[in-house]
């Protein structure tokens, strides 16, 4: 291997593995991800029918939670809680009100919550919930709760065991109705949309509150507008946060409309794994989920940018409209949703990794190109 060769894999090295030193959390992925929805039933419905996740747990009044009712559904490893009020004073409708729906909590599974929450409020978090004790003769969760960015925080989630009552306020739901999985396994990351100027702010954040470190970095522009991105990853690079803040350009990115309609900074959309996208997709969108539109000439240099695929795949990912992208450990495929509630906020992502370990780098114009035109209907640009 030449010298120079050898000093770019130390480089990707540092950048992939870091220091076990960095580990001071130990954090061991990602719990669940709440999300604060106007109505549960309905939402519960639309992520089980058209997504195919089983709801599991159930807290609400006939629990004894009062100012609020939330729902688990589950699939693969993929844990989502959707919260919705029942008191129009309360937090959670003012979230609602203020941001549509949107996550709230991206929590963190930990071996000890009380003593991760020790370590980030003296590394620099702020605190909203101490270590809470929860529960019964058969279950303990111990949860404390960091703020993030914008009105979005971070839990901390110890647990003696786990069974489908979730948590010990939440009942298990008996016999849920059939749901017909979409293929879906695992929580790929997570991406944020920040105002401009403070990225680098929340890259900091991570590093040194969580013990995370910077994967990439990316500017991008088009005709239209631009934007600024760092990715951000613990340790073992189970949790991975892309985060993403506008660049001056001629007309309002995705980015600010993101931030316009939902009122600051917060979750742009959940990376969701497929080990067969093509199959998972073919679902979807039988289930009418709808996609980003891709420009038919972006496959007409597929071969030359990615290498030679399989012609039945390349076939597959043309009629489905699915993104590849290559890094120097192999490839991905991708495809993004449109949003999913009124708002132009949160939408979903659906990939799978053949090796590769970025995040479709060679794709991000397409996307924003994509996007714009959507955003052209919408008058937004």
């Amino acid at each position: 291997m030449l010298q120079s060769e050898k000093i770019h894999m130390d480089w990707i090295k540092s950048k992939v593995m870091p220091s076990k030193e960095s580990d001071f959390l130990k954090l061991k992925g990602v719990d669940y991800i709440e999300l604060y929805v106007g109505n549960v039933p309905q939402a519960v419905h639309f992520y089980r029918t058209v997504f195919g996740f089983t709801p599991i747990a159930y807290a609400g009044l006939e629990t004894g939670v009062r100012d609020r009712v939330s729902t688990v559904v589950e699939q693969g490893n993929i844990r989502l809680v959707l919260t919705g009020p029942l008191d129009s004073d309360s937090s959670i409708a003012e979230h609602v009100k203020l941001h549509g729906d949107g996550v709230k909590d991206i929590a963190f599974t930990v071996d000890d919550a009380a003593k991760a929450f020790e370590v980030a409020l003296k590394r620099g978090a702020k605190p909203l919930l101490e270590p809470t004790i929860y529960e019964n003769q058969e279950e303990l969760v111990i949860q404390a709760t960091i703020s993030a960015y914008g009105d979005t925080v971070h839990s901390f989630i110890q647990r003696t065991t786990y069974d489908d009552t979730f948590f010990p306020t939440y009942k298990t739901i008996k016999n849920p109705l059939t749901s017909l999985s979409t293929g879906l396994v695992a929580i790929d990351h997570i991406a944020i949309s920040v105002e401009q100027g403070e990225l680098d702010q929340w890259i900091d954040f991570y590093n040194r509150v969580l013990g995370f470190h910077e994967l990439q970095n990316e500017m991008i522009s088009t005709d239209y507008s631009a934007m600024n991105s760092k990715v951000v990853q613990n340790s073992t690079g189970c949790i991975k946060f892309p985060i993403l803040e506008p660049a001056t350009g001629k007309c309002k990115s995705q980015i600010e409309e993101y931030l316009t309609f939902y009122n600051g900074s917060g979750t742009q959309h959940i990376a969701l794994l497929s080990n067969d996208i093509v199959e998972t997709v073919r679902a979807l969108r039988a289930n009418d989920v709808e996609f980003l539109p891709v420009p038919g000439i972006y496959y007409n240099t597929l071969e030359e940018r990615i290498g030679k695929l399989d012609e039945n795949l390349t076939m597959a990912l043309r009629e489905l409209q699915i993104l590849v992208d290559l890094d120097e450990w192999g490839y991905l495929m991708q495809i993004f949703t449109k949003p999913l509630q009124n708002r132009p906020t949160l939408f979903l992502e659906i990939i799978q990794r053949q090796g590769a370990r970025g995040f479709g780098r060679g794709n991000i114009k397409a996307l924003f190109e994509a996007v714009e035109h959507e955003q052209i209907q919408r008058w937004n640009i």
